[in-house]
């Protein structure tokens, strides 16, 4: 497998790094790009649902995306060490009937020597928000680097 820099052992830069870059490939809605990060074999936990392997991980997310409309998302580190990342993210999207949501939550990674993500738990939780309440309204796609992150929207 082909290292996808930055690679463990991480710091606080490399870290930071790593967690824009798996914002940058979510916000882009494309499961194609997004399984590239992770291991042939990676062992997911997504709410109630356990993908394991690209293959699975491609499913979930076309699903994800097929029924999370209009999809924004911002992470951030939290913690971090060795070879493991932990972030904490929200993201704001609307279902097919027009209902906006922001859903929140906290993810653990782990990762190989090389940089691929083996390991994701993801906990998360919906609130539904009015549409006048939406925080994230940049363009479909990835978020302008001059964007509030959570920390500076207080979320």
């Amino acid at each position: 497998m082909e290292p996808k820099p930055p690679v463990p052992p991480f710091t606080a830069d490399t870290a930071t790094q790593k967690v824009r870059m798996a914002e940058d490939a979510w916000n882009s809605r494309d499961p194609d790009r997004v399984v590239q990060v992770y291991t042939p074999d990676t062992t997911w936990r997504n709410r109630s649902e356990f993908p394991v392997g690209r293959d699975q991980v491609h499913a979930f997310l076309t699903r994800k995306w097929a029924t999370e409309l209009d999809y924004r998302l911002i992470k951030e580190l939290w913690a971090f060490t060795d070879n493991r990342i932990a972030v904490r993210f929200a993201y704001e999207w609307r279902d097919v009937s027009g209902r906006w949501f922001r859903s929140y939550g906290n993810e653990n990674w782990a990762f190989t020597s090389a940089g691929l993500m083996q390991r994701r738990f993801a906990s998360i939780n919906d609130l539904s928000i009015a549409a006048s309440d939406r925080l994230f309204q940049w363009p479909l796609g990835r978020r302008p680097d001059d964007h509030p992150g959570l920390s500076d929207l207080g979320l």
